[in-house]
C-alpha cells in the first residue's frame, strides 16, 4: 500500500469505533448528547452568528462538530473520506434531533458533491496535516464559497508542529514545509483520544505546513483575510510536556519559552455578498 490517502482512510476507518464510544473523553459525546457545547473556547469564541448560513464542514470526521453548527442553527452538510466515521454522524442525527446533512468524499470532490455555494466553509483542528497541498485547499475553498462568504480556521501551529521532545527540551526535528510528494510517514499504535485499544491499521502519511502556504494560497485562491489570531493553547496533548490550561485545553509549562501552539484565521472571498 503506498497511496498516502488510502493509507490514511484506512487508519481513519479503524478509528471510528474507538472515537464513538467516547462518551467522557476527548469526544464528550454523551456531554454533548445532553445539550452541552463540543466545540472549544477558540472556535466558539470566534465564530460569530451563524444561525441561517449555510455552511460546509470539511473533514467533519464523526459530524459531532457540524451538529454544534446545527445547534447554534446552520443549515449545514458535513464532508468527510470515511464512510464508518459518517454512519457514526447519521447514527448522531437521530439520537439528537439535530438536522445535517453528511456526504462521503475526500476535500477534492468538494466542488463536485457539495458545490453550494455556502456562506461558510467550517475546517478546525487536524485536518491540513492530511492533505498534501495548500493550493489546491484554497482553490476547493473558494470554489464552493459563494462571493463575499467565509472561510474559519483553526489548526496546530507548524511552529509548533516541527519540533519533538528530547530530555525534556523542545527540539526542532522537522521541516517547515513537507513536499507534497513525500509525506512524513508515522506508525502510533493507538489513536489520539488515550484509548488504549491497538489498533490494525497504525500506520499514517501526513504534511506540515508553513503560514505563508495557507495564508498564500487562499490569497492566491482569492480570499482576503480578515482575521488571524495565534494562541498560546491546543485542544490535545500534542507534546508529552504540554500540561492542562483548562478542561479540554493544553500548554507549555511554566518555564518554557512562550511560543504560539495553535492559529486560527477567517477569509472571505472577495466579491459582492
Amino acid at each position: 500500500m503506498t497511496d498516502p490517502f488510502e493509507i490514511n482512510r484506512r487508519n481513519w476507518d479503524e478509528r471510528v469505533a474507538i472515537h464513538a464510544r467516547d462518551a467522557t473523553g476527548d469526544y464528550m459525546l454523551d456531554r454533548f448528547r445532553a445539550g452541552e457545547d463540543a466545540l472549544h473556547d477558540i472556535e466558539a469564541a470566534e465564530l460569530g452568528d451563524i444561525a441561517g448560513r449555510r455552511v460546509l464542514h470539511l473533514q467533519c470526521h464523526i459530524g459531532r462538530d457540524t451538529l454544534c453548527l446545527a445547534r447554534r442553527g446552520a443549515i449545514v452538510t458535513g464532508l468527510d473520506f470515511s464512510a464508518p466515521a459518517l454512519e457514526v454522524a447519521r447514527q448522531l442525527v437521530k439520537e439528537t434531533g439535530l438536522d445535517a446533512t453528511f456526504v462521503q468524499g475526500t476535500v477534492d470532490d468538494a466542488p463536485r458533491l457539495t458545490p453550494g455555494p455556502f456562506d461558510m466553509v467550517f475546517t478546525t483542528w487536524g485536518t491540513i496535516c492530511w492533505l498534501p497541498d495548500m493550493a489546491r485547499w484554497a482553490n476547493v475553498i473558494a470554489a464552493v464559497l459563494k462571493p463575499g462568504g467565509e472561510l474559519y480556521f483553526a489548526d496546530l501551529h507548524p511552529s509548533f508542529a516541527v519540533l519533538e521532545v528530547v530530555d525534556d527540551k523542545l527540539v526542532p526535528m522537522w521541516d517547515f514545509q513537507t513536499p507534497a510528494d513525500r509525506p512524513l510517514e508515522f506508525v502510533n499504535a493507538t489513536t489520539y483520544t488515550g484509548d488504549a485499544t491497538i489498533m490494525s491499521n497504525q500506520a499514517t502519511r501526513e504534511w506540515i505546513h508553513s503560514l505563508s502556504s495557507v495564508l498564500g494560497g487562499l490569497i492566491a485562491a482569492g480570499m482576503g483575510i480578515t482575521m488571524f489570531h495565534e494562541h498560546e493553547v491546543l485542544p490535545w496533548q500534542g507534546l508529552s510536556v504540554l500540561v492542562p490550561a483548562t478542561d479540554r485545553m493544553w500548554r507549555l509549562p511554566d518555564g518554557y519559552p512562550r511560543m504560539p501552539l495553535s492559529y486560527s484565521l477567517r477569509a472571505r472571498k472577495v466579491g459582492a455578498a
